[in-house]
């Protein structure tokens, strides 16, 4: 895997399996169960992306089976008991879809999950076409870079660059994610950004950073 920033394009899965709008409840399910998957994309005939029908779309129709709910249960959950009587995506199926471009960083696809509760992720084009879906499982490809590859990146985009000149001479070792760093630089302002920037390196699990500055003592 390339150097940071990691972008969604770098992780995504491009064999995106999606729906039609009129695909029907069973055939859906068979789908998610087929590509282990826990919501597919819903499609327009030219590809763009209209909805996203997930197994919570899906859980009224069992919910709701045997049910006769009260009042106050049907106007609070009426999205729900409307669902649980739908039997195409086009019903099912939450609008509009939560997408994100190719081009967004991991931690922008990260905080749109957090935030709008979902565990797949629509990629679009800027036309909204399917390009490919990224899931949380994705972005947590970044941590399976291996000590050698972060130690690398750290020498050469961090430390090579912070220090060209150091007064000892920095040693980067990276054990099990843990980027560690000891020598003496010049600049203790310097020191506090290094650590920022290695914390932000994407498999970097934490930093432990040992570098000293001539101007602090």
């Amino acid at each position: 895997m390339d150097s940071s920033p990691h972008r969604v394009g770098d992780v995504m899965t491009r064999a995106a399996v999606a729906v039609g709008r009129t695909a029907l409840f069973k055939d859906i399910v068979e789908r998610m169960e087929q590509w282990k998957v826990s919501a597919l994309p819903v499609l327009e005939g030219d590809g763009r992306v209209i909805g996203v029908v997930s197994e919570a779309d899906l859980l009224p129709k069992e919910e709701f089976r045997d049910s006769d709910p009260d009042r106050f249960t049907q106007m609070s959950r009426l999205p729900d008991l409307a669902k649980a009587g739908a039997v195409c995506a086009e019903d099912l199926m939450s609008t509009p879809a939560v997408t994100v471009h190719a081009d967004a960083t991991l931690p922008e696809a990260a905080r749109i999950m957090a935030l709008r509760h979902v565990k797949r992720l629509p990629v679009v084009s800027s036309e909204g076409v399917l390009e490919g879906v990224v899931s949380r499982g994705d972005l947590l490809k970044v941590f399976l870079r291996t000590d050698n590859e972060l130690a690398d990146e750290i020498r050469r985009d961090i430390v090579d660059v912070l220090f060209p000149a150091p007064i000892e001479p920095i040693h980067v070792r990276v054990t099990d994610g843990v980027a560690t760093l000891t020598g003496r630089v010049g600049e203790s302002a310097r020191v506090d950004l290094a650590t920022r920037l290695v914390r932000g390196v994407e498999g970097v699990v934490g930093v432990d950073c040992h570098l000293t500055a001539a101007d602090a003592a």
